[in-house]
């Protein structure tokens, strides 16, 4: 594998897998832009050494068909502006032959959504799992893939992943692709090395106490870091959504909050696997509840376990807020993934706030401080304290995975 700071695009063609995977409004203006932003220093080595640049993302899940309210046309502008200078855009990105060919130094193409293709993921389409028919179609696409990647593959000189986001996902465009490069013309990209080092300072480089909050509304979802993570922490904070399934499994009522009914009894076993691991495992104790899931709903604080009929779970509450702080100040090792509440409506974002700014506390004093995952990202950036803690993932399920300690394929298919 070459190393992105050693490597001269001087007249070559890099094509770049991003994640511009950026919330968008309504108006499709994007309400989040950290994801450019991260890419923008290794997009501007390449135009500095006097490559051209082909930039190739994802958006949404279109499941392998055209939706113009997920075309990447919609953030040209704001990569032009990033860029500081004209983006081309190829409306197709499995047929960008002549636009990849006429690109000279300097200049940039900006390819249509790779999963407008089902290729892109490679994963069969229109047929379940458990159809006689299914592994072969499986097979099939799999050496649609190849030839998609290799389309890609095509356009340029060089592959540089600069998209940890998708890095856990053996796609197209984060790992097949590799194949269709030598071992010194493929490489990560300056932001996934940063990525996978902040991981490393995680994972090998624990200072204690070590204090990981999950948040957000499914417990199914995190379980496998859950899990891991009870073998490396001091304190487990659970915290959002996720806190009614464990007050619902212990006899708790949770009024008209979000719950997992299937997942009771897996809320019961992680309280008990902390016990066992001897993990401070803190759970909230109280909520802001409302009436109505909207930002002007009525307000009522009560515990966890007693919410009146009608009313739901939105927010830490005072309690739960206080005992989030007492382990997080003295942390020296933190990862924070999931907001405590519906952070988007600003009348139930101070949990998630007083999260946030714990953390930066912390931080201040000493602490190294890792945030990651879409919702958490986006509440830093709405504190304005994006700049406070250690580092901001841009990767979600990427930075789970990888402190579950799996291999990511988009790592592992520039290395070989």
């Amino acid at each position: 594998m070459a190393k992105i700071e050693d490597y001269n695009f001087n007249g070559k063609k890099a094509i770049v897998r991003v994640d511009f995977n950026v919330p968008l409004d309504e108006n499709g203006n994007i309400t989040d832009d950290t994801r450019i932003r991260g890419a923008l220093p290794t997009l501007k080595k390449i135009l500095a050494d006097g490559g051209s640049l082909i930039i190739m993302s994802h958006m949404g899940k279109p499941k392998g068909k055209v939706n113009p309210k997920l075309s990447l046309l919609q953030i040209r502008d704001a990569v032009a502006k990033a860029l500081g200078r004209d983006v081309k855009f190829a409306p197709d990105c499995a047929k960008a032959q002549e636009a990849a060919k006429e690109l000279k130094p300097g200049e940039v193409l900006l390819l249509e959504n790779l999963r407008f293709y089902p290729e892109e993921e490679g994963k069969p389409v229109g047929i379940d799992k458990n159809d006689s028919g299914y592994e072969a179609a499986k097979k099939e696409m799999k050496e649609r893939q190849k030839e998609f990647a290799k389309t890609l593959a095509s356009y340029a000189d060089v592959y540089v992943n600069d998209a940890f986001g998708t890095a856990h996902r053996r796609h197209a465009s984060t790992a097949v692709i590799a194949d269709y490069f030598d071992k010194q013309d493929k490489m990560l990209g300056l932001l996934m090395e940063k990525e996978v080092k902040a991981v490393d300072n995680i994972l090998k480089d624990i200072k204690r106490p070590f204090t990981a909050i999950m948040g957000g509304s499914k417990v199914s979802t995190k379980i496998g870091i859950i899990e891991n993570l009870m073998d490396k922490v001091d304190n487990l904070i659970l915290c959002g959504g996720m806190t009614f399934t464990f007050a619902k499994a212990r006899g708790g009522k949770i009024g008209n909050s979000i719950v997992e009914d299937d997942k009771l009894d897996l809320a019961l076993h992680i309280i008990e696997l902390a016990k066992q691991k001897g993990v401070n495992l803190v759970l909230g104790t109280d909520c802001v509840a409302g009436d109505s899931f909207s930002n002007d709903a009525k307000q009522m604080i009560c515990p966890v376990t007693d919410i009146p009929d009608g009313w739901e779970g939105m927010d830490a509450g005072p309690d739960s807020i206080a005992a989030f702080r007492a382990v997080i100040l003295p942390a020296k090792t933190i990862l924070w993934n999931g907001p405590a509440g519906v952070f988007e409506f600003d009348n139930f974002a101070r949990g998630s706030k007083a999260i946030a700014e714990a953390i930066v506390e912390a931080t201040k004093d000493g602490a190294f401080s890792l945030v990651g995952g879409g919702d958490s990202v986006a509440c830093v950036n709405k504190f304005g304290l994006a700049d406070s803690v250690s580092y901001v993932s841009t990767g979600g399920g990427a930075l789970l995975e990888a402190i579950e300690g799996k291999t990511l394929p988009g790592v592992a298919a520039v290395n070989e």
